[in-house]
């Protein structure tokens, strides 16, 4: 199971009502399609073996031997299949006839698990037919064999203890407490549903709304298989709707009316043990459950799931434009509250004309709007200085233009110029000394303004550059309110794109379009010929491939084995794995390096799940050592 990863199946056979014998034909079929895809797990649907639609026929004795029969025939040709199979079918106990889920494995029948709540309303009425679950778990003949009975039946693998399931069927996922609560906090990772749902008009949205919320509340991998092709359509129809889900995300589902299906994708078991373990709230239910040991080892499995390269970004342009939209509210509402705690009575920031300070200018507009503050209240502040480009420079003035704000240039090469007069630094001499000179020049003049006015200075530093340390430190490193402090590179840039596409002028949206093809710059170097001299991404790398390794390194906690891997994956057709490996070394040497200029933070609002607020969400020491991580990559075989 290398990286966590192991492949599972949501199994869908055209069914034929009450023919066992044909039933266990397609089981065996797909079970071996699964073997060959190297799943673990494959799950059928509810009462796959006889057909749910059965009816009256369930109360028939020789259509209960069949179904035994047929399991007997399925769990001879399991030797053969490494997958643990989970197949549907009613089980006599006593005077009582359960609707059972039976796990098998080579050979092995683990355990049955009957269907704990039993639908008797609308289309359904199982309680005809079917007895709830028992309150104990026990254990039952069948096939010749004592076999575990119970809904609380936990199946762990003995060589990969990460692997472990529990399961529920149909029914049970809708009730206000599901058993797969329970069976999470046990400790299941995931979760096998076989079900057999009816299909009405809406059904298959808010059926799948409810698998991905029940992935995610349970912070699990959860495997649907829904009845379809073949069942009875005497009053309804069944589309053989599945679903893959893990924790809240839909990985891979089935059309519905597509046929028989066989449903793969892999299941990444160490991020949901990460993501548990992080949540100090996700804890033991306290419950007796029984472990069943599965002598299973999961094999290394090629990835098929897609990896996103822009994971702080919806790809779809809807999701997109809704997700910008909200952001660009929380930050504004962050601002006001701000504002009107501190009863500024006006805001200053310093404009260069690039994405970030564009931003928070953006931003800041919204929350005057929102105050219902005349936005000439806002004092922009653009500072020429040794590296300034007139397209910045002009982009700077067109925006505050466009946008209603006041706008002063003050030059500070003067200043900066008497500065390194008065401790020796001659101007010939372009290193840090005479960058970083630039940048805390600004931020003096800045924090100045805003004591004469009466204001606060608005921080324009993202995500990335804090993650970096691509600031100066107690230069653009510090200011009153951060408002971009949560926002990645990738995602500012989206931001800017919307306001842009969202601009009430002609003037706005043309300034915005030329900011957003402008390179990225702190602009500290002289200009060759007016063009930007210095380029940020041609001095720390790509910001697309270090929000990809940010956001698996914060989020999800993996190694950096793992995001070399899921990099490659990711970037396949846009960087070599060699560019990045060298990049990636290139941040954690930064990351682990800066962590003192992220210890004093300005504040700022939290808009998404990953951050670097030391308040909050990340709390590291200066000092920790990055040694572990760069052996790890340096250990990496390209």
């Amino acid at each position: 199971m290398k990286y966590g990863y192991t492949t599972v199946a949501a199994a869908v056979p055209t069914v034929t009502v009450a023919d066992c014998a044909a039933n266990a034909d397609r089981i065996i079929e797909l079970l071996t399609q699964a073997h060959q895809k190297n799943a673990s797990l494959v799950v059928f649907p509810e009462l796959s073996i006889t057909g749910y639609t059965c009816g009256d026929l369930f109360l028939q004795e020789h259509l209960l031997d069949q179904a035994e029969h047929a399991l007997g025939r399925i769990l001879e040709a399991s030797r053969a299949c490494m997958p643990v199979a989970v197949v549907g079918l009613p089980v006599r106990v006593e005077n009582s006839l359960y609707n059972c889920a039976a796990v098998l494995h080579q050979g092995q029948l683990l355990g049955l698990v009957p269907k704990s709540f039993i639908p008797n309303y609308g289309e359904f009425y199982e309680l005809r037919h079917f007895t709830p679950a028992p309150a104990q778990t026990g254990a039952v003949r069948l096939l010749g064999r004592t076999v575990p009975f119970g809904s609380r039946l936990l199946f762990r693998s003995t060589l990969d203890p990460e692997f472990c399931f529990g399961v529920e069927i149909c029914e049970d996922l809708w009730v206000p407490v599901s058993p797969s609560c329970g069976l999470a906090r046990a400790g299941a990772r995931i979760i096998a549903n076989l079900s057999a749902g009816t299909e009405t008009i809406g059904k298959a949205e808010y059926r799948r709304s409810l698998v991905s919320m029940q992935s995610a509340k349970n912070i699990c991998g959860y495997i649907y298989a829904n009845a379809g092709d073949g069942e009875s359509t005497t009053d309804v129809v069944f589309s053989g709707h599945s679903m893959i889900c893990e924790n809240g995300a839909v990985l891979c589902q089935t059309q519905p009316f597509g046929g028989q299906k066989l449903l793969c994708t892999e299941i990444d078991l160490h991020k949901l043990a990460h993501e548990r373990r992080r949540m100090n709230t996700f804890t033991d239910g306290g419950e007796a459950y029984t472990t069943i040991d599965v002598e299973l080892r999961a094999e290394s499995c090629c990835l098929t799931r897609p990896v996103d390269p822009d994971p702080f970004v919806p790809a779809d342009p809807t999701r997109r434009a809704e997700r910008c939209a909200a952001i660009l509210t929380m930050q504004a509402y962050g601002l006001k509250k701000r504002l009107e705690h501190t009863h500024a009575r006006t805001a200053v920031l310093g404009i260069s004309g690039g994405l970030d300070s564009t931003l928070a200018l953006l931003v800041t507009c919204r929350a005057f709007d929102i105050l219902g503050k005349d936005r000439r209240d806002i004092l922009a502040v653009t500072m020429p200085c040794f590296g300034t480009t007139s397209r910045t420079r002009n982009n700077a003035h067109i925006l505050c233009q466009a946008l209603g704000v006041s706008l002063t240039e003050i030059s500070i090469a003067r200043s900066v110029l008497s500065h390194f007069e008065d401790i020796g630094q001659s101007p010939d001499k372009h290193d840090v000394t005479y960058e970083n000179g630039q940048a805390r020049e600004r931020t003096q003049v800045l924090m100045d303004l805003a004591n004469q006015k009466g204001g606060m200075v608005i921080g324009t530093g993202d995500l990335s550059e804090l993650a970096l340390g691509w600031a100066t430190y107690n230069g653009d490193h510090m200011s009153m309110y951060g408002v971009n402090a949560s926002i990645p590179k990738t995602l500012v840039r989206h931001l800017v794109a919307y306001c842009a596409d969202t601009a009430d002028t002609p003037a706005l949206r043309d300034v915005l379009l030329d900011i957003l093809d402008t390179p990225v710059s702190p602009e500290l170097l002289p200009p060759e010929d007016d063009r930007i001299a210095q380029k940020t991404e041609d001095l720390v790398g790509p910001y697309r491939l270090h929000d990809f390794v940010l956001f698996h390194t914060l989020r999800s906690g993996f190694s950096p084995a793992k995001i070399f891997m899921l990099a490659q994956k990711a970037f396949a057709d846009v960087y070599a794995p060699a560019f990045i490996l060298g990049w990636m070394k290139v941040f954690y040497r930064r990351f682990f390096a800066q962590q003192f200029k992220r210890s004093c933070l300005p504040d700022g609002p939290k808009v998404g799940s990953v951050t670097l607020s030391p308040r909050g969400d990340w709390r590291m020491p200066s000092d920790a050592s990055a040694a572990a991580w760069l052996r790890e990559v340096e250990a990496l075989e390209i």
